[in-house]
């Protein structure tokens, strides 16, 4: 059986970053830049104050109080027109524009006002309270990078640099086929022995909230030409992701009724639990990932497998998954030749300790589980007995485009 580590480079070497397109700013949030982004202006334009006061020259406040005639006034967005000379100031609000000959602002707490005129009770140097030119950003600099997930400070940024249009990877599509005759929709009619489908829905989520777009082509029946019919669905797709069947059973077809089809098959099994029936190959130019059909194996296998393979399309350079480190709540016993994954919680003790809590019981069907679980803890392939306390590595499972 090959490691998961092997598997996740082959299937990863299957992709690469989809073409670009040109998208509205404020339909960015969430997508992955294909292009450095450069400032369209410089920020702020000009010398302006930060303050409310008074704009004047350091040198005639150097000895306060000193009394300056107020000869003009400079808002935001506004300016004063002309110099400031000996004995002169400007009434100043916050990034009004500095007017030429003042070097200082002097904030409006330490003056006192009468008429025209402004008297100044304290001493400030050159430059207090004034936002230089380009003091934010420059035109022509790069702002945000190719690669880069935009989030809704990016957008902000984005609009700050005069920028209405951003080149982003274009959204994979991915195909969510289920397949099993056991299996209905949610709110279907159930038979005796069916149970509800959940695995194409998870998918579909995962694969949205991840920046990819999926498309649901159904539940195929456990029947050979219904199956290669549905699956016939997933042409242009960037890749199909196909759940339950995975194995070599009597009613596991997926991979006979692909490999009629034309697929060419890499791997259908690797180390690891759960999941061990996991298929990778690829018809014609589209790659397929079969998950297996246990709920919680469909999870970790898309978390693992497909999540890094959707962020390798959308251009994500690193797709490399965190892997943190808690102290382990309970003991566990020796683990054999399968790399495991075991759905945990984590908690804080009195003293801030992080504690990784693994479920007692891990059976790959129960989807509550898998629902309440913060994370993965990750067992290597014969790793030995693990006291209560020992420090364990673990998978933070994320929600959304964040890398937690």
């Amino acid at each position: 059986m090959l490691s998961v580590e092997d598997a996740r480079t082959r299937i990863l070497a299957a992709f690469s970053p989809l073409q670009a397109e040109q998208i509205s700013l404020t339909q960015s949030l969430g997508r992955v830049l294909a292009t450095d982004v450069r400032s369209r202006r410089t920020q702020p334009p000009t010398a302006v104050s930060a303050m409310d006061g008074y704009a004047v020259r350091a040198s005639d406040v150097a000895n306060p109080p000193v009394t300056l005639d107020v000869i003009g006034h400079a808002p935001a967005g506004g300016e004063h027109d002309g110099d400031i000379g000996a004995g002169q100031c400007v009434r100043i609000f916050t990034g009004g524009p500095v007017p030429a000959g003042a070097d200082t602002i002097v904030i409006q707490e330490d003056t006192e006002a009468e008429g025209d005129k402004v008297t100044i009770k304290v001493s400030v140097p050159e430059g207090h309270y004034i936002r230089p030119a380009g003091l934010d950003f420059r035109e022509g600099e790069i702002g945000l990078f190719a690669g880069q997930v935009i989030t809704a400070r990016d957008v902000g940024f984005a609009a700050a640099m005069n920028v209405p249009w951003l080149m982003a990877h274009r959204r994979p599509r991915i195909a969510v086929l289920a397949t099993g005759d056991e299996i209905v929709m949610p709110g279907d009619p159930l038979g005796p022995n069916q149970i509800v489908s959940s695995n194409s829905l998870t998918l579909a989520s995962l694969i949205e909230a991840r920046g990819g777009e999926p498309v649901l082509l159904g539940i195929a029946p456990d029947d050979r030409d219904a199956l290669a019919a549905m699956a016939a669905g997933a042409r242009g797709a960037d890749l199909l992701v196909t759940t339950g069947g995975a194995s070599v059973g009597d009613h596991d077809l997926v991979q006979s009724v692909l490999g009629d089809m034309g697929m060419e098959l890499d791997f259908w099994r690797i180390a690891m639990r759960p999941g061990k029936p996991l298929i990778f190959g690829q018809i014609a130019d589209t790659p397929v990932l079969g998950l297996p059909g246990n709920p919680v194996s469909t999870v970790v296998c898309a978390l693992i497998f497909m999540l890094p393979a959707i962020e390798k399309m959308l251009g994500i350079s690193n797709t490399e998954q965190p892997r943190m480190t808690a102290r382990l709540k309970t003991a566990l016993g020796a683990n054999d030749q399968r790399e495991d994954y075991l759905r945990a919680t984590l908690e804080h003790d009195d003293n801030g300790s992080l504690f990784a809590v693994p479920f007692a019981k891990q059976d790959s069907s129960m989807l509550s589980r898998m629902a309440k679980a913060d994370c993965l803890i990750i067992r290597a392939p014969f790793a030995a007995a693990a006291a209560a306390g020992d420090i364990i590595e673990y998978l933070p499972i994320p929600d959304g485009m964040a890398r937690i």
